[in-house]
């Protein structure tokens, strides 16, 4: 289950990493955050953000332009 979900389509690198960091901020540790993204770049620049972190990425696909990735947060 997705407790938010944080949309930055349309939006260019750094914002949707920015985003994400605010949405994920704003959870329990736990809980569950899904981004949407429309920037090319994101698949590696999420990918390396939360390998810097201590949050989970559970999925990251693409479908139809659209990158989403899912993230539990760490503690």
């Amino acid at each position: 289950m997705v407790n938010l979900i944080v949309d930055a389509k349309g939006l260019a690198c750094p914002l949707p990493i920015v985003k994400a960091k605010k949405g994920i901020d704003s959870l329990e540790s736990g809980q569950i955050m899904e981004l949407q993204t429309t920037d090319k770049g994101s698949m590696k620049d999420f990918q390396a953000w939360v390998s810097q972190t201590k949050h989970e990425l559970i999925n990251a696909k693409e479908e139809n332009g659209v990158f989403t990735f899912t993230v539990r947060k760490g503690s």
